[in-house]
């Protein structure tokens, strides 16, 4: 039997009965922070350009890149222009974009998002000519197309869908997920990958797997916007979408911000139905529902860094409050350490050129 007077010592590698006192040489995490190199060596999260989806506004028109007054460096394209930004895009390693269009009239049914010859159709193709090896993300739903800004078919008088046992101006939530369906079949066929339904309505995953593989696209996935609460951080994307509702607001299909229960469950429904990827929206703001999906779930998962996120922190610098490139990457990597496989953010190409330049 061996002897020796060694203390025992638990999980922190502290003995029990030693104080920080007598043991200075225990206590010290600061060794690893000592220089650049060890601090590299032990980081637990890091950011990669292949972490980033680059949100794009599209419209119609040719040679304009229109800005966008609230988020800096961000524009309305036109499809002429998309060439060379998919191969600056594809060339900073970034593996996909997700597509937002801008049509040119809209109506109450937001035809042009189901048009086969609509901007994001134009788009897409557009894309895929220039750089094929792009993932291209359609972004499913009508708030950009309808007349009233809302994310679906809206129950109105004089409208061939009008139920007057329903309130005015509730989203009719089966007509508008009968449509999504259709919408989707669309955008794959002028050769999505990915389709995105991000207007929290109820059957939304079932009903576009259901119309995709019916029409033969068994093969295109489902990123599901499982989680998007109705955000006063959504402002600047108004503009840039050209977006905001006609009357009242979306928290009558959008979720609480207060409810985490209530987003665990959505989330459930969304893998039940057959999403393939998860997404939660905003980021910063709701981290721990990012964190406790992370543990819930092995989908890939996805978090969207809003433009009211991107659009503080330019604000702020712009004031010399803080250091835009520091910030923006602490953030980004704040939402990748909270358990995001992928975050969508406007900030992809800058946060590309930054962690390749170290």
């Amino acid at each position: 039997m061996i002897v020796t007077d060694s203390p025992k010592v638990n999980g922190n590698g502290i003995a029990p009965n030693m104080s920080v006192a007598a043991s200075p040489a225990v206590l010290r995490p600061r060794r690893l922070r000592l220089n650049p190199t060890l601090r590299r060596m032990v980081r637990e999260t890091t950011l990669t350009p292949a972490d980033f989806i680059l949100p794009l506004f599209v419209r119609y028109g040719r040679v304009q890149r229109a800005p966008i007054s609230s988020m800096p460096g961000q524009f309305q394209l036109t499809v002429d222009q998309l060439a060379a930004e998919a191969c600056e895009i594809a060339d900073l390693g970034i593996p996909a974009v997700i597509l937002f269009g801008i049509p040119a009239e809209k109506d109450a049914a937001g035809s042009d998002n189901y048009n086969p010859d609509g901007i994001v159709p134009q788009a897409i193709r557009a894309i895929k000519d220039a750089a094929p090896e792009l993932i291209v993300i359609s972004d499913m739903c009508f708030c950009e197309y309808t007349d009233h800004g809302h994310c679906g078919l809206i129950n109105r008088p004089g409208e061939a869908h009008y139920h007057a046992h329903l309130p005015e101006g509730y989203l009719l939530n089966d007509p508008t997920r009968d449509l999504l369906a259709r919408a989707s079949a669309v955008h794959a066929q002028a050769g999505a990958d990915i389709i995105a339904p991000s207007g929290m309505v109820d059957g939304m995953v079932a009903a576009i797997r259901a119309g995709l593989d019916g029409e033969g696209f068994e093969h295109v996935s489902i990123m599901s916007y499982a989680v998007k609460s109705a955000s006063g951080f959504y402002g600047p994307f108004r503009e840039a979408a050209e977006s905001p509702p006609a009357f009242g607001d979306r928290s009558q299909y959008q979720m609480d911000p207060a409810n985490r229960r209530e987003a665990l469950k959505e989330a459930a429904l969304d893998v039940a139905e057959g999403a393939d990827l998860l997404i939660v929206k905003p980021a910063l703001p709701y981290l721990d529902i990012l964190a406790a999906l992370r543990e819930r779930h092995r989908l890939p998962l996805a978090a969207y860094q809003v433009s009211g996120e991107y659009a503080m922190l330019h604000a702020a610098a712009a004031n010399g409050w803080i250091d835009l490139r520091r910030c923006a990457l602490e953030s980004l990597i704040s939402i990748k350490r909270a358990g995001a496989d992928m975050i969508l953010t406007y900030f992809a190409k800058d946060a590309a050129r930054w962690v390749l330049e170290g």
